[in-house]
């Protein structure tokens, strides 16, 4: 028997988030654990009348991959995959895991080579989405790694679900709702100039003028619930500690400390994995500066997961994304990485826009 909360999502990535048409091509990109939901989104797609093509991966793949490729292999990317990006229309992604912790074993140093090789594939992505060309969303279904966020996999469901609106009467009402609410904060910075966060373990400022925010409302990420933008790339002083453990790559780096100078990670510490936190900033020299500013803003997203599409999420947080940023938001920091983590201002921690409170304990106060 179908779960009805799955087809409730397919028809949410279809109809709303990517608005499949007749006679597009659609990506739909999932490992053998996102069946259920790969399923719902193909018969979605062709009752549209559109082209679903399939993307089938098994993460034990990925694990033989970092164990066994050499150094041509890592460097090595088919030469038909900038085609493919361009041919696509749309794309949805179904991302689930069995095993979070698969790549814990991997050689970061291979990880990072592999992430400056396939550093092309990202920025022609992003070209076309920048531009209106590929629609793209990404979504998370849910499975036994439940585990990893402390949950069992009905408590998950029901977390995932919850989240993506499903319970209600109209859903994609619900996320054009929120659309318009969050459109209210992007209005209201789309002119200002400076950025001031501070609180216990954080003192940074940054600058945002003539940058564009964006609106994140399950257009590209589902659920959804943030706005950002791009700092001046040179713009980033001070220091700021992250309150979640950085999940990036199948690893988990706890307690990161960063301090900037001039934009750039001039000093970087962490409780846990430091050594793969320094292989990622070496990546290149964009991955020392910060590609992404941003704003949580689904308050029903509470706790932590270790699933960076929930926690980046969270109310009343901030996020940085080291490394490569979006064009849409004006940025010109390049990089073949973006490492998103999580800073939590709920227990008194304030934004300062341009000299104005703009989030106080982890409230908007415009």
């Amino acid at each position: 028997m179908n779960d009805p909360r799955v087809e409730t999502v397919a028809k949410i990535l279809v109809d709303y988030s990517v608005a499949v048409q007749p006679g597009q091509l659609v990506r739909l990109s999932a490992k053998p654990e996102g069946e259920a939901l790969l399923l719902a989104l193909y018969a979605a797609v062709l009752e549209r009348g559109a082209h679903p093509w399939l993307d089938l991966r098994h993460e034990a793949t990925e694990e033989l991959f970092y164990a066994l490729a050499e150094e041509h292999q890592l460097d090595y990317v088919a030469p038909f995959e900038l085609a493919m990006i361009d041919a696509f229309d749309a794309s949805i992604g179904v991302w689930t895991d069995a095993n979070t912790k698969r790549l814990s074993g991997a050689d970061p140093a291979k990880q990072a080579r592999r992430d400056r090789a396939l550093g092309p594939l990202f920025d022609r992505f992003l070209e076309r989405t920048a531009r209106d060309e590929l629609r793209w969303v990404g979504t998370v279904h849910p499975t036994e790694a439940a585990q990893n966020a402390e949950m069992s996999l009905l408590e998950f469901e029901r977390f995932v679900y919850d989240a993506c609106l499903v319970h209600e009467p109209d859903p994609i009402a619900a996320w054009k709702a929120i659309s318009a609410s969050q459109q209210r904060l992007v209005d209201w910075l789309s002119d200002k100039r400076e950025i001031h966060v501070e609180g216990a373990d954080v003192d940074l400022r940054l600058s945002v003028a003539g940058r564009s925010w964006e609106n994140c409302d399950g257009h590209e990420n589902f659920p959804d619930g943030e706005i950002f933008t791009a700092p001046i790339e040179d713009s980033v002083e001070g220091e700021i500690r992250f309150t979640f453990p950085a999940c990036y790559s199948g690893r988990e780096v706890e307690d990161v400390f960063l301090r900037f100078e001039r934009g750039k990670v001039v000093h970087a510490e962490a409780a846990k994995n430091l050594s793969f936190l320094e292989e990622m900033l070496g990546v290149d020299d964009g991955a020392r500066h910060v590609g992404e500013f941003a704003f949580g803003t689904n308050e029903g997203i509470t706790r932590f997961t270790k699933e960076t599409l929930f926690d980046e999420k969270i109310g009343g947080t901030i996020h940085l994304a080291l490394g490569k940023g979006y064009p849409e938001t004006g940025s010109k920091n390049d990089s073949a990485i973006h490492w998103d983590m999580v800073c939590d201002l709920r227990d008194g921690g304030r934004v300062l826009v341009d000299g104005e409170t703009f989030l106080e304990a982890g409230t908007f106060t415009i």
